[in-house]
């Protein structure tokens, strides 16, 4: 389909809805999202950003700043993930218990605002992946619209370019919990040393890796085009950095980064469970 009919079956869908709550991080697709809501619904729209350890302070401040810029109503609510039953043992499932969680909040600011429908930034390129976290937004009601129209990662970028969004070219981005092997307990300290050891990286000019956590190990993933940036550095300085926030090793992963890395120990049927 050609990407500005994509376009305009996104704004018929949402003026079809009429009134909307957005769960809103500030990433590429919510951002994009929100904008053509506003644009199609004015005040009829909302966002609703969840604050949490998992979710970096960094990332929080950065979606108020779009909110405003956007001129869309931000209501902001708190989810502690790691109180969620079944969340902090990091089983293969744990978006669900996660994404149940944020949008059953949603829901509830929703109805709270005489809101009607919730919807989320899922994209088409999604539907390929693992994400446990869809059947907990299929449960909920939660809509999809950028993949019902099939708008995928790049489209949305294109258009957000076209619309003057910022995130347009932001790197994409997962919540810290993505960081640990399954299996792994996730804790509040332990999501706060992967947030500091991402800030270091980011810190020196990175755009686009992953700092996972294997328990005393560090494992960093960098984006195979800015390995050579990587090389260059002074190991040590980088080794003796992220040591202080409390690791003991650290390594770097030669097949760089890449999205769902943590999900390549499971199998075919554990995928199709979960």
């Amino acid at each position: 389909m050609e990407l500005n009919q994509k376009y305009e079956n996104l704004k018929n869908l949402i003026s079809d809805l009429g009134s909307v709550a957005i769960a809103f991080s500030g990433g590429v697709d919510s951002t994009f999202l929100a904008k053509v809501c506003e644009d199609v619904l004015g005040d009829k729209a909302i966002v609703v950003t969840a604050t949490s350890s998992t979710y970096p302070q960094r990332e929080f401040k950065e979606s108020k700043q779009l909110a405003t810029d956007i001129g869309i109503k931000q209501i902001v609510i708190e989810s502690e993930e790691t109180e969620i039953e079944g969340f902090s043992s990091n089983p293969p499932n744990r978006c669900y218990y996660c994404k149940h969680e944020l949008f059953s909040k949603v829901k509830k600011v929703a109805d709270e605002n005489n809101v009607k429908y919730i919807l989320d930034g899922s994209n088409y390129d999604d539907i390929g992946d693992f994400r446990p976290g869809m059947h907990a937004a299929k449960e909920l009601g939660v809509i999809s619209p950028l993949k019902q129209v099939e708008l995928t990662k790049d489209d949305i970028r294109v258009l957000s370019k076209k619309l003057g969004l910022p995130t347009w070219e932001k790197p994409a981005f997962a919540c810290l919990s993505s960081r640990f092997p399954y299996g792994e307990e996730i804790t509040p300290k332990k999501l706060s040393m992967v947030d500091k050891a991402e800030e270091y990286l980011r810190g020196l000019g990175f755009n686009q890796f992953r700092v996972r956590h294997h328990g005393k190990i560090a494992r960093i993933e960098i984006e195979v085009s800015e390995m050579h940036k990587f090389l260059e550095l002074d190991f040590g300085m980088v080794s003796k950095e992220l040591k202080k926030i409390g690791f003991i090793y650290v390594t770097l992963d030669l097949t760089g980064y890449r999205t769902g890395s943590m999900n390549e120990v499971l199998s075919e049927e554990q995928k199709k469970l979960n």
